[in-house]
């Protein structure tokens, strides 16, 4: 990576020297002779890194620092010097400076602190990149929304991304993109700046939830050798999304409720509350009022939780977001695997649209990887997609939820597909569901093994 470098001292001969020896190693060298100079220049560019004498005529090394971080205030400065002092030094670190470094009469020393600028300019520049296609990728601007339930819902997120603080409960299928649309609430609202912490609570164990959530003291249990911070501090100023909530334990459900409601908490093994300061968004696929009907979630937990809700639509029912879905998708594989961007020809745009997608945009966007992977040419045709899209148009029956009484949804393309068609649907389903157990589909289906077993049989001769 090249560096562009300017290199202030007031002896020539040593400036030239440091401009050959940046130029050897491939990067861009500007020479200056005083610090007046230097600042001049800086209104017309701004340098990634400066090599700055520190004793020089007119402005010194360090009053000079002081006036340019204004104007490059990104910019590494290195001071140099052939008689530094410790207290230079530590006057030099106070106003931003990167280092400091000794003149030799060699220069070599030169070489390891340059290589060090480098490596903190590249990180900036990846972590730069990186912000630039987050804030990019979650603005509402560039979001996929031609149906009227998106645009719908998309105009509510606006509103509620503006309010820092209410808590915001997300809800539906797996797959919909409860996630992004945390990070679309997250990045367009007055905390873009803080962090974002996410944490799946299906993925920790409980025992070491707690941990995880409140942070530790150093000795609060064997094991912890040192004090460790937990999600909550970590998002301060910022988001924290705590997906699957409707999995949570009872007894977090009620230390959860605690620090909403103080807005405070305390470490294990701590003494003192500490006071937080974080926007709260959950998600779950789970219907969360049956559930405190149950009685396995609490319905003082599910009020604070539910100040606002949004509930993602699944894709069958976005139809008219899914080839733009797919083409922005496509585009971001091919970038990804160095291959140009395909057309979709129309067989392939209308198998895309008729499928029911059981796992929503996370199931899109793996067919479309896959697709990608075998697509030959600059168009996507149906042989480069799944045999599931190929073979049957839509998917007529999907299932969702879990446990003991998962949901089954049935839609029916009139004039595409026949009532035969929907009947063997639910039952394929149905028998996946049930491991292929033939009594127990039976008995969800709420008929007979040997109605069931006839009924497969007339599907199969067909």
């Amino acid at each position: 990576m090249q560096l562009t470098v300017f290199v202030t001292d007031d002896e020539p001969a040593i400036r030239s020297a440091i401009m050959k020896r940046l130029t050897r190693k491939q990067h861009r060298a500007m020479g200056f002779e005083s610090g007046e100079a230097l600042l001049s220049a800086l209104g017309q560019e701004t340098p990634d890194l400066i090599l700055l004498d520190l004793k020089m005529p007119g402005l010194s090394g360090l009053e000079t620092l002081g006036k340019l971080r204004t104007l490059a205030p990104h910019a590494l400065v290195i001071l140099l010097t052939a008689y530094g002092t410790v207290q230079d030094a530590v006057d030099a670190m106070k106003l931003g400076a990167y280092d400091f470094l000794i003149k030799s009469v060699d220069l070599e020393g030169i070489d390891p602190v340059i290589a060090r600028a480098l490596d903190v300019v590249s990180l900036r520049r990846r972590l730069e990149l990186e912000q630039g296609r987050q804030e990019s990728q979650y603005h509402l601007s560039h979001l996929e929304a031609q149906s009227p339930i998106m645009r719908q819902l998309l105009e509510q997120v606006r509103e509620v991304a503006e309010n820092p603080k209410s808590s915001v409960m997300l809800l539906g299928e797996t797959g919909t993109g409860k996630e992004f649309l945390a990070r679309v609430i997250h990045h367009n609202g007055p905390r873009a700046s803080g962090p974002f912490i996410g944490v799946n609570c299906t993925a920790i164990p409980k025992e070491l939830f707690e941990s995880e959530l409140f942070g530790f003291e150093r000795g609060a249990f064997t094991g912890a050798n040192q004090r460790k911070l937990g999600l909550l501090e970590k998002a301060e100023g910022g988001t924290l999304f705590l997906d699957e909530i409707g999995d949570l334990d009872q007894s977090m459900q009620a230390k959860l409720l605690r620090v909403i409601q103080e807005r405070s908490f305390r470490r294990l093994g701590g003494t003192n509350d500490l006071g937080v300061d974080f926007r709260l968004i959950t998600a779950t696929n789970r219907d969360l009022k049956k559930e405190v009907g149950r009685g396995t979630f609490r319905e003082d937990l599910y009020f604070r939780l539910n100040v606002v809700a949004f509930e993602l639509p699944p894709l069958r029912r976005r139809t008219e977001d899914i080839l733009p879905l797919c083409r922005r998708t496509l585009a971001r594989f091919a970038h990804e695997f160095g291959k140009p961007v395909p057309d979709l020809d129309p067989e392939s745009c209308k198998m895309l649209e008729r499928y029911a997608y059981p796992g929503n945009i996370r199931e899109l966007q793996n067919i479309l990887e896959r697709a990608m992977i075998f697509c030959q040419g600059r168009t996507l045709t149906p042989a480069s997609l799944p045999s599931e899209l190929r073979e049957g148009a839509a998917k007529v029956a999907a299932s969702s939820g879990s446990g003991a009484a998962p949901i089954v949804r049935v839609e029916m393309a009139l004039g595409v597909q026949t009532l035969e068609d929907v009947e063997g649907a639910i039952i394929d389903e149905v028998l996946r569901l049930t491991n292929y157990n033939k009594t127990l589909a039976a008995k969800h289906l709420g008929v007979s093994r040997f109605a069931l077993d006839r009924r497969l049989k007339k599907i199969s001769d067909d």
